[in-house]
């Protein structure tokens, strides 16, 4: 038995134009990108480019048209934090801000959404440990841990007692062919194992600066079975056959 089609204006107005909507609850971010002034971090603590990193802005800035010039804030906001001593303060993103005739809503946006930018002080060497996946496949986990208990017992992101150093956990740096490796500065150190890894925090405690690059032995990232091609000299033009001249 067939049942009547009901017409679709027999329906009611709002059984017909119903829409269903999914929904998630909010929730709130494990980051703080606002500023609160603190007595070592606020817009009255002064802050200006000495004369070499003045310099340096003045030659970076010229490199872009004038219209553009704002295109400089990144290399600019490096300058000030090694200047600052490894982190970006409020002021330094004013200076950065007046500096490029920029508002300083548009320095702080760069300045919070990049982490090459250190909100907040850092100790004498900045440890970063990198955990993506080639490293963690190669052990990057017992490093970070190495690097924790060997400093004392911290945990990522907090800075040793005296001062010396900050541990951060970090995503891929580029190093992956030679995992596990973690950065101290600008300087990375790689294929890690705990005894280097405690070597190397051992030499910056000494006031030495560990020889950078591979801890294996490798002098780049050359396969550590040996060379599997190019073992031989490899031809080069005209050796095979010699061209012919009319």
């Amino acid at each position: 038995m067939l049942l009547p089609r009901i017409a679709r204006s027999s329906l009611p107005r709002t059984v017909a134009r119903r829409r269903f909507i999914s929904t998630t609850p909010s929730r709130r971010s494990d980051a703080l990108f606002v500023h609160r002034d603190t007595t070592y971090n606020n817009p009255k603590i002064a802050f200006e480019f000495d004369a070499t990193n003045l310099k340096r802005a003045q030659e970076i800035v010229a490199k872009y048209p004038p219209q553009y010039k704002k295109a400089a804030v990144i290399p600019l906001l490096d300058l000030g934090q090694r200047q600052n001593k490894g982190w970006t303060s409020i002021s330094v993103m004013n200076y950065v801000a007046n500096f490029l005739g920029m508002p300083p809503m548009r320095v702080y946006e760069v300045a919070t959404f990049y982490t090459m930018f250190n909100r907040e002080p850092i100790g004498e060497h900045f440890v970063q440990v990198c955990t993506t996946t080639p490293c963690m496949l190669n052990g990057a986990y017992d490093i970070l841990n190495t690097v924790c208990e060997h400093l004392g017992g911290i945990k990522p992101g907090q800075t040793t007692k005296d001062g010396k150093f900050t541990v951060i956990e970090v995503e891929c740096q580029g190093a992956c062919s030679n995992a596990p490796m973690l950065v101290v500065g600008d300087d990375f150190y790689e294929d890690l194992t705990a005894a280097s890894t405690k070597k190397i925090l051992d030499g910056f405690k000494q006031g030495q600066k560990p020889k950078p690059g591979p801890q294996s032995g490798r002098h780049t990232s050359e396969n550590s079975a040996g060379l599997t091609t190019l073992t031989g000299k490899p031809y080069g033009p005209g050796e095979f056959c010699q061209p012919e001249f009319k």
